[in-house]
């Protein structure tokens, strides 16, 4: 936040006629410029900040939170050199980017557990099926579903709240997609944000709430609220979020890999952006980690690496998110533009 108000400051001071020295113009140039996901923010801001430490103040990295849909309409305008997203690039989104002329290189940096939240004093609900949570929150719940109890019978008559990602979230997208069976259908009534900080304060201060949202909120919040284990159905165990259980395939069917996509023009042309995708890409499973989320294994970044440095754009994805496919299959995968 520091360094994107000194951003503006000397932009506005440029404009205004005061900073005139060649060693700001060099600065100015010398920008690598990100937006997009929430989820995302906290591996590319750590990356970001590691980075600008490893080239002496010589690049800025300006790190943006416009959620997935609100990156992307900003990077196939040609605004950004990066777009964090916590989902693939989606139709209208890569006609976009065609109409504009911006090629894209998709590169998975980490994993994501998708988290359902409740209140800490909730003891009814640490425990949810899939099909649960699709009774909750598909279209057909608005305005129906208002009570715990309408949920199962198991739970108490209590009124039910509900916060989550806003529709601009890749969050939400494949949120939807994984409990709901389709991306973006959801039922509307319920406190929708782009920033998951206003979900965590509306669930940690209301014990008939529940919300979701990336691991990484949890486990920085994990004093003020408590994760839902969840069950694919009635006869599988419930599993709680984790690195653990990320990594060893058992939190389904709310794990999925999180983006960068690079804008192929500024990566061929911009040397800072080349040295900041590689650097990304060294360091991102270290990173990830340290800010809660799961790392990739060593070959996925291996591959990423061997796609960024081919300069190989488009998608693996057929402009939807795909529930359970593992990161290589992706990186090996032919993409479209």
């Amino acid at each position: 936040m520091k360094l994107r108000n000194t951003l503006s400051l000397v932009a506005t001071l440029a404009v205004a006629g005061v900073v005139t020295t060649p060693a700001v113009t060099f600065a100015a140039e010398k920008i690598v410029k990100i937006d997009g996901s929430s989820t995302v923010y906290p591996v590319t801001e750590a990356v970001a900040e590691e980075f600008q430490t490893a080239q002496r103040g010589k690049v800025k990295v300006t790190v943006g939170i416009s959620g997935t849909g609100g990156g992307f309409k900003k990077f196939c305008r040609g605004e950004t050199d990066i777009s964090n997203a916590s989902r693939p690039i989606l139709e209208n989104e890569m006609k976009l980017c065609a109409e504009n002329g911006i090629q894209y290189i998709e590169l998975p940096v980490a994993f994501d557990a998708l988290t359902v939240v409740i209140h800490p004093k909730n003891t009814w609900a640490e425990e949810m099926t899939v099909a649960e949570l699709k009774k909750m929150w598909a279209p057909e719940a608005q305005g129906v579903i208002t009570n715990w109890k309408q949920v199962s019978p198991r739970f108490p008559d209590r009124p039910l709240k509900l916060a989550g990602a806003g529709s601009d979230s890749g969050t939400f997208d494949y949120f939807t997609e994984a409990i709901v069976g389709k991306a973006k259908s959801s039922r509307g009534d319920y406190l929708a944000s782009e920033d998951d900080n206003v979900v965590v304060q509306f669930v940690s201060s209301d014990e008939n709430a529940l919300g979701y949202f990336g691991l990484a909120y949890y486990l920085e919040n994990q004093d003020k609220l408590k994760a839902v284990k969840i069950k694919k159905d009635e006869n599988s165990p419930a599993v709680a979020p984790s690195v653990e259980t990320v990594n060893n395939g058992t939190y389904q069917p709310l794990s999925r890999p999180i983006f960068i996509y690079v804008n192929a023009k500024a990566a061929k042309e911009k040397p800072e952006v080349r040295e900041f995708v590689a650097f990304y890409l060294k360091h991102a499973g270290k990173l990830a980690k340290e800010v809660g989320y799961v790392n990739l294994p060593d070959r996925a970044y291996e591959l990423a690496m061997k796609n960024f440095q081919a300069m190989k754009t488009g998608t693996a994805f057929g402009g939807h998110a795909e529930v359970g496919v593992s990161v290589e299959e992706l990186l090996a995968r032919e993409t479209k533009e």
